[in-house]
């Protein structure tokens, strides 16, 4: 398995993990435009519609138009309102007179409005003249044009409103099915006029409902266009761009036209439009701009079919283009697309702050794209891919929290709760169910802190997750496997008996066997492996879920306990084992409060004199309810709770004293010497040596009388760092030596610089010696007495205990022994009585 390959995995987590954001988007999606299908976030997005229209850049007045207005002082000076058909039809002969290309008459004029009506007909008759008339509809009659027009000339004068009364939509023409025409609108007809004998729209050859017209291309609008939502679209309908908020085109009164007090360059050549612009008339309708108008809210209509004209001029002369929209289709990509983001945003980001910058920024970024969009002429919903954002952000959000209370964040494996849930649903099926098993594998990685240690967390990370590749090709896809500790995983059987569980405990061990390459290095782990059954009719009705994954956890405890790689199926007496251990650890943390411990001492005897030359400091737990507990018992759990450490010091300090207590009842002549041992995790304290300093200070002992023994596995766990500390140790005198040698791994290389005075032959040697003649064990002796006085270090066998073995470690020149044959660990008044009685062997 390589880093890359471990890297895959990392993304195809990633991936899985993500999906979940990408179901919540296509689901919020289609909500989405289900509400927007049902007209539920149409009045939104014609606000969004209007604010985009709002922030576009000012175009100008439209040069080609003039608009002669009838305001409120036209009507005070004229003296009435409709203006009389004589004061119009003067207007026209003044505007006549500087040669408008086309005049557009925004005036009902099909009733007579003396005097002056026969006039104003002969007027209207000009074939450079539009005029108006109003279709028809359920609840009107409608307007006639006035008589005697050609059908080219007039143009009706209907505005489409949408639900809020806004005109946001430009109605080019009607078609009448009965009648078999068609009826153009009021800005059509001047256009068609404005256009004669130029270009003229035609229809296309490639869409059916498609115009061209000139460099336009003009498309209608459907039902559901844009924002709108079951849009009534009747007739041939397009969005009306407008040209801006403040001048569509130069205005004047008719006044000014009737005294002459024009530029006749304002129309020669021009489009020339007469309407009124008096809010009496009440001619006003809203427009986008309206929300944003403190005075005159309202747009008069001559207005409105000036802003209609000049989007036709312009699309059609200058290239500017119309309002398009995307099609159903790519709208609903549009808004999943945003929907999406939403929600892998907010699986990928967890911080609240960063999510929020990053929702923020996504936002901006919709909000961005959307009037670039606008600003070259599409219409794209906005507040529903809005609402897809934030939607699918805070609900993928909550579930993502939720996902992470009950998954493991670097694997996405399940974690301890949800493996817990999982295993109560599994007890729950077995209810009822006579042969129905399942098994609990707790699955710990062997030596996986020194990898994590020695190669990184980052390559640690990509072990752990190269595992959880083997085992998901193991376990079948029915099954649960789950992280539930650093390098810990329990795999939820389903449906197996206990020769099932081993063979896949077996074959567990046999995908871990190929090495990992991590960092071009080839890694082994092995794996501890404990099985616990569930299921049997027996214990049903009594199981919990945690009770189960505690007994795999304690047999996968038994099963380190007898080496690596090993597997263990679980039994009773494993539990009542590791509830005494469980008891041993609390009474262990109370016993030096308690002053519970006491220590032994075992003499060491010079070989060659037979008298004692020193003591070893043995601790002793002297249990109120137990009695006396043995060190092989509580001192590997002290060890691994951490309790060493103090109790350790503590051993110091007492030896200590008893041997400076010896000293002033004996006076010896040669001074003893006083071992103890020190634990991996005491000689791992980096105040160790000032530690020392404070006992000696404190006890008055000679670091001459002082020997500290270390195991050959401390010191080779971090040689160089071992050497360094056992260099400042000696710098205070005391003595060193190396203990159990020959039942560890120690180089002879860094044997000769560690600073040590002693080497101590483990009683396993010196027990066989003297059932051989000059056999195995013999040899190794006399071959670790030989390397000892070769690095100037003198040799303790321990383990002494008869004459035989006596009298074979003189033949070989080891200097001292220590063991039964001399005295068992005896108490302080015990040896005291010992050495009174000056003995020789």
């Amino acid at each position: 398995m390589s880093v890359a390959t471990g890297l895959n995995l990392s993304y195809q987590n990633r991936r899985v993990r993500i999906l979940p954001a990408m179901l919540a988007g296509a689901t919020v999606t289609l909500l989405n435009m289900g509400v927007r299908q049902l007209g539920g976030l149409q009045g939104l997005e014609l606000g969004s519609f209007d604010s985009l229209v709002r922030l576009q850049p000012d175009s100008g007045p439209d040069p080609r138009l003039l608009v002669v207005g009838i305001s409120e002082a036209d009507i005070q000076a004229l003296g009435r309102f409709p203006i009389s058909d004589g004061a119009i039809a003067q207007t026209l002969t003044k505007l006549q007179k500087y040669q408008p290309k086309v005049i557009g008459l925004d005036l009902y004029r099909d009733l007579p409005q003396g005097p002056g009506h026969q006039e104003l007909l002969a007027k209207l008759k000009a074939p450079n003249v539009v005029a108006i008339y109003k279709l028809s509809d359920s609840e009107s009659q409608g307007v006639p044009a006035p008589p005697g027009i050609p059908p080219d000339r007039l143009g009706f004068n209907d505005f489409v409103l949408d639900p809020d009364g806004v005109v946001r939509r430009n109605l080019l023409s009607v078609s009448n099915k009965a009648q078999k025409n068609t009826a153009f609108s009021f800005s059509v007809q001047v256009a068609l006029l404005y256009f004669k004998d130029r270009v003229q729209p035609e229809n296309s050859r490639v869409h059916p409902h498609q115009i061209n017209w000139g460099k336009a291309e003009f498309l209608p609008l459907t039902a559901n266009s844009g924002g709108y939502a079951n849009l009534d679209a009747t007739g041939y309908q397009i969005l009306l761009k407008y040209r801006s908020g403040k001048e569509v085109a130069r205005q004047v009164s008719i006044r000014q036209v009737l005294k002459g007090e024009i530029d006749p360059s304002w129309v020669k050549d021009k489009i020339v439009l007469i309407g009124t612009t008096a809010p009496s008339t009440r001619d006003l309708f809203l427009t986008p701009y309206s929300p944003v108008k403190k005075q005159s809210p309202k747009m008069p209509g001559v207005l409105l079919h000036a802003q209609m004209l000049s989007q036709i001029l312009s699309a059609v002369l200058d290239g500017r283009s119309l309002f398009w929209v995307w099609p159903e289709w790519a709208e609903i990509l549009w808004n999943g697309a945003w929907a999406m983001v939403g929600g892998v945003l907010a699986w990928r980001i967890q911080h609240p702050v960063r999510a929020g910058l990053a929702g923020g920024a996504g936002l901006m970024g919709l909000l961005g794209i959307s009037y670039g969009i606008f600003t070259g002429g599409g219409w794209v919903p906005l507040v529903s891919p809005t609402l897809g954002l934030l939607v699918t952000g805070v609900g993928v959000s909550a579930y993502r929290k939720l996902y992470d209370a009950f998954h493991d964040s670097l694997t996405g494996l399940p974690n301890r709760d949800l493996f817990v849930d999982c295993l109560g649903r599994a007890i729950a099926n077995t209810r009822g169910r006579r042969s129905y098993m399942f098994a609990v594998l707790f699955l710990d990685l062997d030596r996986f802190k020194v990898i994590n240690d020695s190669l990184g967390h980052l390559v640690g990370d990509e072990l752990l997750m190269a595992v959880v590749l083997r085992l998901r090709a193991i376990i079948g896809s029915g099954d649960t496997v789950a992280r539930v500790g650093g390098d810990d995983f329990a795999i939820l059987v389903r449906n197996i008996d206990v020769d099932s569980a081993v063979d896949l405990a077996d074959r567990i061990h046999q995908a871990l066997i190929v090495p990992f390459e991590l960092k071009g290095q080839e890694v082994f782990v092995t794996a501890s492996i404990g099985i616990a059954l569930g299921g049997e009719p027996a214990a049903t009705v009594r199981e919990q879920p945690e009770h189960l994954l505690r007994d795999a956890h304690t047999a996968m405890y038994r099963a380190k306990a007898l080496g690596t790689g090993r597997y263990q199926v679980f039994n009773a007496s494993m539990h009542a084992l590791a509830v005494e251990r469980l008891q041993l650890e609390t009474d262990l943390r109370m016993a030096l409060k308690r002053q519970e411990f006491l220590l032994h001492y075992q003499p060491f005897v010079s070989l060659a004199s037979g008298k004692i030359i020193g003591f070893e400091a043995l601790v002793r737990w002297q249990h109120p309810l137990r009695g006396l507990i043995p060190p092989m018992k509580f001192i590997p759990v002290a060890e691994e709770t951490g309790a060493i450490v103090p109790l350790g010091e503590w051993v110091l300090e007492e030896a200590c004293r008893q041997l400076r207590l010896w000293e002033e009842m004996f006076g010896f002549e040669q001074p003893l010497i006083m071992s103890v041992n020190l634990s991996g995790k005491q000689f791992a304290q980096p105040d160790l040596v000032d530690r020392l300093k404070v006992i000696l200070e404190t006890t008055g002992l000679s670091a001459e009388s002082l020997k500290l023994e270390i195991t050959e596995s401390v010191v080779m766990e971090d040689v160089e760092s071992a050497i360094a500390v056992l260099k400042q140790m000696k710098a205070l005198n005391v003595n060193l030596g190396i203990d159990d040698f020959g039942t560890g791994y120690s180089s002879l290389s860094y044997l000769s610089r560690f600073p040590t005075d002693t080497l101590k032959v483990d009683k396993s040697f010196v027990g066989r010696m003297e059932i051989e003649s000059e056999g195995e064990n013999v040899a190794i002796v006399r071959t670790i007495v030989a390397l000892a006085h070769a690095l100037g270090m003198d040799v303790i066998a321990e383990g002494v205990e008869t004459a035989a073995q006596l009298a074979r470690l003189r033949s070989i020149g080891c200097e001292y022994g220590q063991g039964y044959f001399f005295a068992k660990p005896l108490p302080s008044e015990a040896a005291t009585a010992l050495m009174a009685s000056e003995p020789e062997w």
